[in-house]
């Protein structure tokens, strides 16, 4: 059905006038408003489809600001204990640093002793010291390397943003 603006009642005023709408399906409704476009309305909703888009965009919009805000949190949250940590392990490898400088001057020595007491070598007794770093340093390497692999970085919005879809689509019960 449209409404066509055709009479008038007696203080004056428009009174649409109901007729049936080319195309139209039955439950639907056709508006014909001086100077408006056509709006469509869904069966058993008062909204307008440009209202009922509104809406929708509002809505996705707060949902969008929502996963940003949710996204920035957790990163602050992963950054400022990442921030803290990394910080305090900066201090303990200098001071680290420190001893093992002095532990491998003591060993250097030692062993440039013990290799020979009357004429130490103290190039073998360097490059004995230097294999054990360089052992110890792969070590390290590879649990360093296993801690950062379990890393997670930001799980609650990743699940929740793959909701949003499904949300899309009016099947919110796949989220669950």
């Amino acid at each position: 059905m449209t409404d066509r603006y055709d009479s008038t009642d007696p203080m004056g005023t428009q009174q649409p006038q109901r007729v049936p709408a080319v195309g139209s399906h039955e439950g639907d409704d056709i508006h014909l408003s001086q100077g408006r476009s056509v709006e469509r309305q869904l069966a058993g909703d008062e909204r307008s489809i440009g209202e009922i888009f509104s809406d929708l965009t509002a809505h996705l919009s707060t949902l969008m600001r929502q996963e940003v805000a949710l996204a920035k949190a957790e990163v602050r949250e992963t950054a400022t204990t990442a921030g803290k940590g990394a910080g305090l392990l900066a201090g303990a490898g200098v001071a680290g640093h420190m001893v093992l400088m002095f532990l491998s001057l003591g060993l250097w020595w030692l062993v440039a002793h013990l290799l020979d007491s009357t004429e130490p070598r103290f190039g073998w007794a360097f490059v004995i010291v230097a294999v054990i770093w360089a052992v110890i340093a792969g070590i390290l390497a590879a649990v360093g390397k296993s801690s950062l692999n379990k890393v997670e970085g930001v799980p609650r919005t990743t699940e929740t943003v793959g909701q949003i879809p499904n949300a899309l689509k009016g099947e919110e019960a796949k989220n669950r």
